[in-house]
């Protein structure tokens, strides 16, 4: 109905927050394909912002995401050229799995668990240069904070918090769970990347923080 009325682009307000509608094939594929540097940007997400203030590649926007993904693709390939390539941390991942279902003998498993392990454990190798046991008590520790946070950032208060965040921040309710979780989780990201600074060898970078620590100097 709205679109009838106002066409194919058009502003509403969620709240304080202006959103642009676009509606149409024709619409998404302009904004979407043909001027999709224009439109690379993202929505902030109220509810993490007080950790990551806008930065780190998963949520930073503007200027900033934009060279935060270049210096990650360029990792990405690099890592393909004398040292271990996404492929075979992929490859060694798989073959873990494969030794993991093996130890079922046939008999019941989780396989949400082991995918999401599995998905988890590749991301830890190329960020951290390690992997993790399936039943390490940090590994698991981490997986149940993403996910309560995923879970908890899709419920219904949580988009009202989205809204309304400059006046609910004031008040209990799940952002404070979520702020929670990504501190405990950017703690562990921080003491790794500390290990990182003290064993660096500038030669030899082993990962991602490497990589990063050596753009940084």
């Amino acid at each position: 109905q709205l679109r009838e009325k106002y066409g194919d682009v058009f502003t509403v307000y969620l709240g304080p927050r202006p959103v642009v509608m676009l509606c149409g094939a024709d619409t998404i594929r302009e904004a979407l394909v043909d001027q999709a540097e224009a439109f690379s940007g993202r929505g902030r997400i109220a509810s993490v912002d007080a950790v990551f203030q806008g930065y780190g590649v998963i949520f930073a926007n503007g200027e900033r995401w934009k060279v935060l993904r270049r210096f990650s693709l360029a990792t990405m390939r690099d890592f393909g050229m004398g040292k271990r390539s996404v492929e075979e941390r992929i490859q060694e991942e798989a073959q873990c799995l494969v030794e993991e279902l093996r130890k079922s003998q046939g008999g019941l498993v989780d396989p949400l668990f082991l995918l999401q392990s599995i998905t988890a454990n590749i991301i830890c190798s190329i960020v951290f240069g390690k992997r993790f046991d399936y039943k390490d008590r940090q590994f698991l520790r981490l997986l149940d904070l993403f996910y309560q946070s995923f879970a908890l950032a899709s419920s219904f208060s949580s988009q009202v918090f989205e809204l309304y965040s400059s006046l609910l921040k004031h008040f209990p309710g799940t952002h404070r769970k979520i702020y929670k979780n990504l501190q405990e989780i950017n703690a562990f990201i921080g003491h790794s990347v500390e290990k990182h600074r003290e064993t660096l060898d500038p030669s030899a970078p082993r990962d991602f923080i490497d990589t990063y620590l050596l753009r940084m100097e």
